[in-house]
């Protein structure tokens, strides 16, 4: 979905769990919550608050 970046959850070095909320975008005037496709340690954030995204945008990478 496309949407504007409201808030980055995690930080670099972060360990996330598969399915857990890791950026909050928002579309259409609604907060929505990206959740991560898989558990690992974030390795870099390409993304930061106030940043236009499109659908399939790498958000962050995970090691």
């Amino acid at each position: 979905m496309a949407g504007t970046v409201l808030s980055v959850l995690v930080a670099v070095g972060d360990s996330v769990t598969d399915g857990q909320d890791v950026v909050v975008l928002e579309s259409m005037k609604m907060e929505v919550p990206v959740q991560s496709e898989g558990a690992g340690e974030v390795s870099e954030i390409h993304v930061q608050p106030g940043d236009f995204v499109n659908e399939g945008d790498p958000l962050l990478e995970l090691k």
